[in-house]
């Protein structure tokens, strides 16, 4: 019951926020909304607001904002395919936008329950490289082999990045003095460190920064991913549809309300991200034939573009499917 109740939250939430951006950046530039609807599947509850309906559907697993035009071609003066060009851009982004607005807010709050890991030193570790050259707690790192430190992420991607036979050089202030130390990394379970423990810090500021600093992260691990992809590194084993989400998230609540905020804002960068890239079906798919419409001077044949998606929208079924029947393998359902 707690996993179907932190999934229905986690899903509803991404996916509320993302048609929101739809709805509100449509409603803005006058364009028409038919309907807004969160969930899929038969209707649960429906109501009518001027000329847009409401509705909330069976399924939380998806959700759609119904604009007049968008799929047909349609008089009405009103309608998406009569806007303008930079206006059906801005409708299609807000969506992805939203995600990654509730990315930074989510991830703020659990920078605030958690602190802030700060660059200054809390302690070291006994024997560690870190304690035998004399780094002692209330060090603050500012640079590390003359590279700046501003995070406790740029600390561990500086020494991650060295070998253990590697000597670097770790430049400190204490009590307003600069030191240099230079010692030898050791290696602990594959990574490479040198035996320090950060200070945490809790403030709105540091809570707000560590927000967009871990939705940078989780956009970095993104772009990761897709290089990993055109490098042949990733297979269909590697991915997770519905169900291997749910199980994360499900694992996430059991551990809190914290840890399950994290998996939320790990998936609304996710569903931003993947949303804008050029896949027939998504809409990165439809922002590409609005740039070349705003190159061109004049849309791409409605019925040929609408062929692209309705491809890919298949597709894409196609490998939920796959990706779902290995979630259910790995899961150990069957």
């Amino acid at each position: 019951m707690q996993t179907a109740i932190s999934a229905i939250f986690v899903f509803l939430l991404v996916i509320l926020l993302h048609e929101l951006g739809h709805f509100a950046v449509a409603k803005m530039v006058g364009i028409k909304v038919n309907e807004f609807a969160i969930g899929m599947g038969p209707t649960i509850f429906k109501t009518k607001k001027g000329e847009t309906k409401y509705s909330l559907r069976a399924l939380p697993i998806g959700g759609y904002v119904s604009m007049e035009g968008e799929d047909e071609n349609s008089n009405d003066p009103r309608s998406f395919n009569k806007a303008p060009v930079l206006s059906r851009m801005g409708v299609i982004v807000a969506g992805a936008f939203m995600n990654f607005v509730l990315a930074i807010i989510v991830l703020s709050i659990v920078s605030f329950n958690i602190g802030v890991q700060t660059t200054i030193v809390e302690d070291t570790t006994k024997n560690s490289p870190a304690e035998i050259s004399g780094i002692l707690s209330g060090d603050k790192i500012s640079a590390i082999n003359g590279v700046n430190i501003d995070s406790w992420e740029d600390i561990i991607n500086e020494i991650s990045s060295k070998s253990n036979k590697e000597e670097i050089k770790i430049s400190i202030l204490r009590n307003k003095e600069k030191l240099d130390i230079t010692m030898i990394p050791t290696v602990e379970d594959g990574r490479t460190v040198i035996g320090i423990k950060p200070k945490t810090d809790k403030s709105i500021g540091l809570a707000i920064k560590g927000g967009f600093e871990k939705t940078g992260v989780f956009l970095n691990s993104m772009f990761d991913f897709v290089k990993m992809v055109f490098k042949g590194e990733v297979s269909t084993k590697d991915l997770s549809g519905p169900v291997g989400v749910i199980n994360v998230v499900g694992e996430a609540s059991k551990m809190g309300f914290t840890n399950l905020l994290l998996i939320l804002g790990f998936i609304s960068v996710n569903l931003g991200f993947f949303n804008l890239l050029p896949i027939p079906a998504l809409d990165g798919s439809r922002l590409v034939f609005l740039f070349i419409e705003l190159i061109r001077g004049k849309p791409i044949n409605p019925e040929k573009e609408n062929l692209v998606h309705m491809v890919g929208f298949f597709l894409l079924i196609g490998l939920m499917i796959v990706v779902t029947y290995r979630d259910l393998i790995r899961i150990n359902i069957f």
